[in-house]
């Protein structure tokens, strides 16, 4: 396996931590809860509807269509997580608690800072899966082979510039030890500000 340099070993430690901590084989961080939805969608592929909570953040919409799949809104409240039906992806940026990882899911984190860890800006995506944990580390940094120099590596597919810095990593992992003992409640959707979906032109 090739060698990860030395500043990115900070987020691998970070993503081992989380994902140990949730239940999850795997993490995969990237930049953004939002940039951790698309890079599952577009690892899945797309032309399937898809059915979200008519009030959550509007880069899900965004990113069901922009993936090429087809948007459905559902009346359905939620706390804390729900199934982007039937792909399972979890939206989870509203809950963050020790085995909270759904077996067989692709499921998705926010660090943003209204957020249980509140690091600013990032996301991870845990699954148990090595093979899609393998993809998305490469869908999220260019296509590219994590640790191969760029004048040597050769990638097999077109990938997205959302990988984690390891600025970010390494605040993530000293928020993660005080709060990774405390399992506090889910936050709640009318709190975040959600706005009804169904309202929004440019999605229809």
């Amino acid at each position: 396996m090739a060698k990860i340099p030395k500043a990115y070993q900070v987020v691998k430690a970070f993503e081992e931590e989380v994902a140990h901590w949730a239940g999850a084989k795997y993490g995969v961080s990237v930049s953004s809860c939002s940039n951790a939805i698309f890079l599952c969608l577009t690892y899945l592929g797309g032309f399937q509807e898809i059915t979200i909570p008519h009030r959550t953040y509007p880069s899900v919409a965004m990113s069901i269509l922009h993936t090429g799949n087809m948007l459905s809104l559902s009346k359905k409240k939620w706390r804390g997580i729900y199934e982007l039906e039937p792909t399972k992806i979890i939206d989870s940026a509203l809950r963050f608690r020790k085995g909270m990882y759904i077996p067989g899911t692709l499921y998705c984190l926010s660090f943003h800072y209204r957020k249980h860890l509140p690091i600013g800006r990032g996301g991870m995506i845990l699954t148990d899966d090595y093979n899609a944990a393998k993809t998305l580390r490469e869908l999220r940094f260019d296509g590219r082979t994590e640790g191969v120099p760029i004048k040597k590596d050769n990638p097999k597919f077109l990938g997205y510039n959302m990988y984690m810095e390891p600025s970010q990593a390494a605040r993530g992992l000293i928020l993660f030890e005080l709060t990774k003992n405390k399992n506090r409640p889910d936050l709640k959707v009318e709190e975040q500000g959600y706005p009804d979906l169904t309202k929004w032109e440019c999605l229809w």
